[in-house]
């Protein structure tokens, strides 16, 4: 599968360098506004190719993602203090609408997988300016919220992540939900298998691992600046689900036409995601409380979505 990467900074490398490392992509095409860091990214990712697979990393132009299946955006604007999320809403706003069109006309039947943020506004976003259907528009969404939520039940449990099917759901953001009425391990309710093994869910426990998933970014921000292995491990995980067509089940984000009444948004729910990017959403069942909980996110993103679609109309207007 060939990949393009707009935007090389910190994510967008360490996600080449998954993509590399694990073989899932065999060409990766880097695109960078300053055209000598992408440069010596690509160079020094093609150095860790012999240690992998036979792939091609190289830096490129908008013309150089022809072909690619998969063009991942991760370009975007910082948060600046004093800056509400309005003002950086703007500011991608207006980055995404001098890339987006440069990637259809160069590659017009790819999926474009989005983690910009505020990821699932850019989602929205990216669907209107690309024109693409919906199923070939893609945020990373709740991906890694999900991986965290499982890291940490895993630790807590004494079980390996992998086991455990609990997600989270809604925004990438301070609204995200997580899912305990329906996580499980090994068949067993979640919090029934931590009374099984004598460690129960504890009103602290539970506050605790809200805290260190819901907050996990800001921390990880505060220690080093910018988080980027987790989403990278994300965005790859996702590609994967694509090019061998898997039909995984991923929170991945996309617009639906309604979420717990809210209409025309984009948020995570468990997908199905294969070769043609999204092939079927499945509706979680949630308690009463996460269904509240759900909703309030929903109405959130729909908020600065519906900005940013006024946005996009008065920049259309204006040009």
């Amino acid at each position: 599968m060939k990949v393009g990467i707009v935007g090389a900074g910190s994510v967008g490398s360490a996600t080449a360098f998954a993509l590399v490392m694990r073989g899932v992509a065999r060409k990766v095409v880097l695109i960078d506004a300053n055209e000598k860091k992408a440069e010596a990214e690509a160079m020094d990712l093609a150095h860790a190719t012999p240690f992998a697979y036979a792939n091609k990393v190289k830096c490129g132009t908008y013309q150089d993602l022809a072909g690619c299946e998969v063009v991942i955006v991760t370009a975007g604007a910082n948060q600046k203090p004093g800056e509400t999320r309005i003002d950086l809403l703007g500011r991608n706003v207006k980055i995404f609408e001098s890339i987006i069109p440069e990637v259809v006309k160069a590659a017009p039947n790819c999926i474009l997988l989005i983690t910009a943020n505020p990821a699932d506004i850019m989602t929205e976003v990216a669907l209107r300016l690309s024109g693409f259907p919906k199923e070939r528009v893609i945020g990373s969404g709740t991906v890694l919220d999900t991986s965290r939520f499982r890291t940490l039940l895993g630790y807590h449990l004494g079980v390996s992540p992998k086991s455990i099917h609990a997600n989270v759901l809604g925004e990438h953001g301070d609204s995200e939900v997580l899912v305990w009425s329906n996580g499980d391990a090994g068949t067993v309710q979640i919090e029934e298998l931590a009374r099984m093994v004598n460690k129960p869910f504890t009103p602290e426990v539970k506050a605790s691992i809200d805290d260190c998933v819901r907050n996990a970014a800001y921390k990880i921000i505060d220690g080093k600046g910018a988080t980027f292995y987790g989403i990278a491990g994300a965005l790859c995980r996702i590609c994967q689900a694509i090019t061998t067509n898997e039909y995984a089940i991923l929170t991945v984000s996309s617009h639906h036409e309604n979420v717990e009444g809210v209409e025309n948004v984009c948020v995570s729910l468990p997908t199905v995601v294969g070769k043609r990017g999204i092939h079927n959403v499945i509706y979680p069942r949630l308690s009463e409380s996460e269904h509240r909980d759900l909703k309030f996110s929903a109405e959130k993103i729909k908020e600065y979505s519906d900005k940013a679609v006024e946005m996009i109309e008065k920049n259309a207007k204006s040009a």
